[in-house]
């Protein structure tokens, strides 16, 4: 076999870096993703067999294809009990990152190899890895935590990805694709419990085929309680969710016509409530009123302060500190809603087999989100920060408890074009790619709650929803809506990539995308001024639409080189882009250029012990251009508190460097050890930040960060599998841990989240026969977080520094600080599961 070598065998579902798995496929390579969870059943010589793979949108062996690519495969969405991607947090692909934004479940911040923008939840924002489901783009973040329908697989294909799958894929891409309709009778029904008042169930139903069209149905339920319990009555606790969805796929593959065509509808809602924010510490830099050179530590990043005023905050009588274990009740009980989430889908993929060199395909999607938030998890716990008096009355409460309320609706289509096929010594691939996308979105920021001082005795009260914080409050028709925006983009591509097999040895790949974005956007509100009715305000703040029009090429070449039949290496250079936009936190809705990143890699993939062992390395080197970075800061308004977020572009170039290994084994008959490592350098320049105010002004080299990139990350798994009787049936063990280093949490502070060491673990007894008509049934036990490791995942220290400068570049405020808070990941969970398969 040879690296460009086409194979005929497998399923291409659109762009999709998609698996066919043989039957007596073996390891995924490299093994990282779920260890021996990319292990298909063994043969008797108990080799490790191919996988195919579309990563250059043809299928070919993954271990001859001359990109990293990681895969989690049906049996491991089994065995670590994956229901959402937001289980793929625990580090079971090393060199993937997975995130909540903010504390909420809502919106996931998805990285891989360095690229992870902290804020990517902004309408006129991007992300820059790009996820797919069924070879469909996904524009938006939100929505990202939905429960997964029948997945084949996830499959993850590490570094830029620019040219064969377009913008935001500096990163790399991240696909789902879901099991089509086979047209024979069958499925499977699965019923579970757990902890946490847990349960959750799953229909799967193949229909026979008729008249050329085959029909599958999906219907999934999840539930979870909440892992921190609100002591406010009749309020959701925190860390809950309640997830449903259903799916129809339909398959159409006329007898006397070489075309299959595949339609899919879905849609899916998840009902959830953030994690509890914790108060970790109090006053940890020791900040005091006085000269800055007497209190060093009490420092923003990015000023120059000569001298610190106010007075840091007592925390509020019932407030806890608490930062080495999570809790499991709030100390302050706060209204808490659940965010709904709401998304849907229609997909088409046709594909026509023209000629026996060339193949037609087309990819039509429309997609949407609708996500409505609602996050009080702070509590007390960060601004605004109550200094409790005797002005603060039952008639006039000091108010608190910044309850975040969101709401955004995107629609999308999309259409590409391709055509693959190979003409002698080369294979091709060329295509055509349209996408447009609307999104609009609005918050608003009221405190829910308030103290009074009563003979000297604090007396909690909540605020009226509707009249409650400073004339508004929390209830639809009440808010008083602290920005919305609106964005149109528009992105026209055409790509090609040809490989010449120049030699059985050796392939030669080159291939280049032209890339045409358009992004048209308006801040519609700001800090509760409506632009359009103000337009003296909105000159003042110097508001400027968004109307930016954005043009790249991304080129990319690979040597790849066959030195045996079981040593493949490689060499490539790649390239991507991430588009430019504006943020909607700002007044004057700032906006930011593109960023692009250069790769250079070289790789081996090799199979070694009779093909009973696997081992791929890669290295690479990638600067990044531009980098999109960005500073955040909480400033007071109206009697509310605005997030404002500024996005900037660092001049010249980021380095990241990384080097990545993976190593399958499988010694003896049934078990079969992996292990996967991942080392990730990021370096991004120093940045002159100026602040001016109070006839000062100030420039500071600030260093930024790149969050959740541990530098070093590892995970490894034991998989056995014993047959009993003669029957089939077999009991099959699942063992995995995963580490990660600590890492940034924000672009702009150093202080870094907690190292985290997770163990999962599964027990199933499998294919117990049941009767004559061929139904078989697996009950297992599982557990995720096995030993109940607590770690702090997101850590905020602005709670803990002084203001932003407002009316001096040199004097700091202190009068909101009160402590670090952050989020704890989740606690250990287990429970039981039965499935029968028909």
């Amino acid at each position: 076999m040879r690296f460009g070598a086409g194979f005929r065998s497998g399923l291409m579902l659109g762009g999709a870096i998609f698996v066919a798995m043989p039957a007596v496929a073996a390891a995924a390579a490299p093994a990282d993703a779920a260890g021996a969870a990319d292990v298909a059943p063994p043969s008797e010589d108990q080799a490790l067999g191919e996988i195919v793979v579309t990563a250059t949108k043809r299928e070919t062996n993954l271990q001859q294809t001359p990109i990293s690519i990681s895969v989690v495969n049906a049996a491991a969405v089994e065995d670590r009990h994956i229901q959402s991607l937001y289980d793929l947090s625990d580090g079971s692909v090393p060199s993937l990152r997975v995130a909540t934004f903010e504390a909420r479940q809502s919106a996931l911040t998805i990285g891989i190899r360095g690229i992870v923008p902290l804020d990517a939840n902004q309408p006129a924002r991007e992300q820059g890895v790009g996820i797919y489901i069924d070879g469909v783009y996904l524009g938006r973040q939100h929505g990202l935590n939905a429960g997964l329908f029948d997945i084949e697989r996830v499959e993850v294909l590490k570094g830029p990805q620019g040219t064969l799958f377009g913008r935001n894929t500096e990163g790399g891409a991240l696909s789902i694709v879901t099991k089509a309709p086979t047209g024979e009778f069958g499925g499977r029904v699965t019923a579970g419990i757990g902890n946490l008042n847990s349960y959750n169930g799953d229909l799967h139903i193949d229909l026979p085929a008729f008249h050329d069209f085959a029909v599958k149905v999906d219907a999934i339920k999840q539930y979870q309680g909440a892992v921190t319990k609100n002591p406010l009555e009749g309020q959701k606790g925190f860390g809950y969710f309640d997830r449903v969805g259903g799916r129809v796929a339909v398959r159409w593959k006329p007898a006397e016509l070489d075309i299959t065509d595949d339609f899919s509808a879905d849609y899916a809602q998840d009902k959830n409530t953030p994690f509890y924010s914790q108060l970790l510490n109090y006053n940890p830099n020791g900040c005091v009123a006085g000269p800055q050179a007497a209190v060093a530590g009490c420092a923003l990043p990015g000023t120059q302060y000569t001298t610190l005023t106010g007075t840091v905050r007592p925390t509020l009588p019932g407030v806890i500190v608490e930062g080495d274990k999570r809790q499991r009740t709030a100390d302050i009980g706060v209204p808490q809603q659940p965010s709904v989430d709401k998304t849907h889908g229609f997909t088409n993929t046709l594909k026509w087999k023209a000629a026996d060199e060339i193949e037609i395909r087309a990819i039509s999607a429309w997609r949407g989100v609708d996500a409505t938030q609602f996050d009080n998890s702070g509590g007390a716990h960060r601004p605004p920060i109550v200094n409790l008096t005797t002005a603060c009355t039952v008639a006039a409460p000091c108010g608190f408890s910044r309850y975040s309320l969101a709401s955004l609706h995107q629609d999308q289509f999309s259409q590409e074009l391709q055509a693959v096929g190979s003409v002698g010594t080369f294979d091709y691939v060329a295509g055509l790619y349209y996408f447009n996308e609307r999104v609009s979105d609005d918050a608003a920021t009221p405190n829910s709650n308030g103290v009074a001082l009563v003979i000297g005795v604090a007396q909690y009260l909540i605020l009226d929803p509707c009249r409650g914080s400073a004339g508004f409050g929390s209830q639809l028709g009440c808010r008083n809506i602290d920005r919305a925006s609106a964005v149109q983009s528009k992105s026209y591509a055409a790509y090609g990539q040809v490989t010449w097999n120049a030699t059985d040895a050796i392939h030669i790949t080159a291939g280049g995308r032209y890339t045409e974005d358009k992004k048209k956007g308006q801040l519609l509100i700001s800090r509760g001024v409506t632009y359009a009715l103000n337009t003296t305000a909105a000159a003042a703040a110097g508001y400027t639409p968004l109307d930016e029009k954005w043009h790249r090429f991304n080129p990319m070449a690979t040597v790849a080189f066959d030195a045996t039949d079981d040593i493949h290496l490689y060499a490539k250079y790649a390239t991507g882009y991430r588009a430019g936009g504006a943020s909607s936190r700002t007044q004057n809705y700032q906006a930011f250029d593109p960023e692009d990143v250069k790769s250079y890699e070289i790789g081996a993939k090799t199979d070694f012990f009779d093909h009973k062992a696997r081992l791929n390395l890669a290295g690479y080197i990638m600067d990044r251009k531009d980098s999109q970075v960005d500073i955040s800061s909480i400033q007071f308004f109206n009697g509310s508190s605005f997030n404002n977020l500024v996005t900037i572009n660092v001049p010249g170039n980021t380095k990241i460097r990384g080097i990545e290994a993976d190593l399958t084994v499988r010694p003896t008959r049934g078990l079969t050890l992996s292990a996967g490592y991942a080392y990730t350098y990021t370096k991004i320049p120093l940045v002159p930040i100026t602040y001016t105010g109070g006839g000062a002004t100030t420039s500071v080299l600030q260093q930024f960060y790149i969050v959740y990139t541990p530098r070093n990350a590892g995970n490894g798994a034991i998989d056995y599998e014993l047959p009993i009787g003669g029957a089939g049936t077999k009991v099959r063990f699942h063992f995995d841990g995963n580490y990660a280093q600590a890492t940034q949490a924000f672009d702009q502070y150093s202080t870094k989240a907690d190292a985290s060491t997770i163990f999962n673990g599964r027990i199933a007894l499998t294919d117990i026969p049941m009767g004559e008509g061929g139904q078989k049934l697996t009950i297992s036990a599982w557990s995720r977080n096995l030993f109940n490791k607590a770690y702090v995942y997101r850590r905020d220290p602005s709670n803990s520094l002084p203001a932003a400068p407002t009316t001096s570049a040199t004097t700091g405020n202190i009068g909101n600080v009160l402590g670090d808070y952050g989020n704890f990941n989740m606690p250990r969970t287990f429970g039981l599961e039965g499935t029968v398969n028909f």
